[in-house]
């Protein structure tokens, strides 16, 4: 076995978790000052929820037929992800048109996301350890300032991000975009993500592959710690 000298991370669910859908939509409502009865609020959350226009959270239930085409491809440009998540999210009725494009504004702040517990002691053994990280995401905005606003920027030696290169995984080019901006190669790589089809595309190049569970933060407080027993064992 290669030792492993590269980690890449996806973000939403491995590294990072977004906010619950019910604490989004309250957010919104009391930045934009709009009043709305708690049971409405309530109700209008878990509809978001149910219908996926919460970015990071759940898929939709049911797909809209005239979004069908474009959720495939949401994470290739800025346009198509917002589009396709303000789509979902006017299926859902709110005392305000104005709401869905806030909602949609709101998932791209850091306070919208949490780290999970472990995440930044892994990222800062590996630097220790001498490897190079980098992360690898579907996603339409640039999150590197939800990165330096939690703390976990100064461990990340790359970000490769679909939007900024019109691919998506599981498409080898997302990952060989992502080992040449390390100056690594597949066998001395692991991929670390918690979606079997769009992570597991980095096994394509050969690089290992190792998934955890998409929980919310306080039910996974220790799963990345195992990256560092596995990087243990190649060596």
């Amino acid at each position: 076995m290669t030792a492993w000298t590269t980690v890449l991370f996806d973000f939403s669910g491995t590294l990072l978790r977004i906010e619950p859908a019910e604490t989004w939509l309250r957010a919104v409502l009391r930045e934009a000052g709009t009043p709305m009865a708690e049971d409405e609020i309530v109700r209008a959350a878990r509809a978001l929820e149910e219908a996926g226009a919460l970015p990071g959270g759940r898929a939709p239930l049911q797909l809209p037929a005239e979004l069908a085409d474009a959720w495939r491809i949401r994470d290739r440009t800025p346009e198509l992800h917002r589009g396709v998540y303000t789509g979902l999210s006017r299926r859902v009725a709110l005392p305000d048109p104005a709401l869905h494009d806030a909602l949609y504004d709101r998932h791209m702040t850091p306070d919208a996301w949490q780290p999970y517990p472990d995440a930044l002691e892994v990222l800062r053994e590996l630097r220790a350890r001498g490897l190079r990280v980098g992360v690898v995401s579907n996603i339409g905005w640039d999150l590197r300032p939800v990165f330096r606003a939690h703390g976990l920027d100064p461990y990340v030696d790359a970000y490769t991000l679909s939007f900024e290169h019109g691919v998506q995984k599981p498409e080898p080019e997302l990952f060989r975009i992502a080992l040449d901006a390390l100056d690594t190669e597949a066998e001395r790589t692991l991929m670390v993500g918690d979606d079997r089809r769009a992570d597991g595309g980095a096994a394509a190049l050969g690089c290992a592959v190792r998934f955890v569970d998409h929980l919310p933060v306080e039910r996974r407080p220790d799963a990345l710690r195992g990256v560092l027993d596995a990087v243990s064992a190649s060596a």
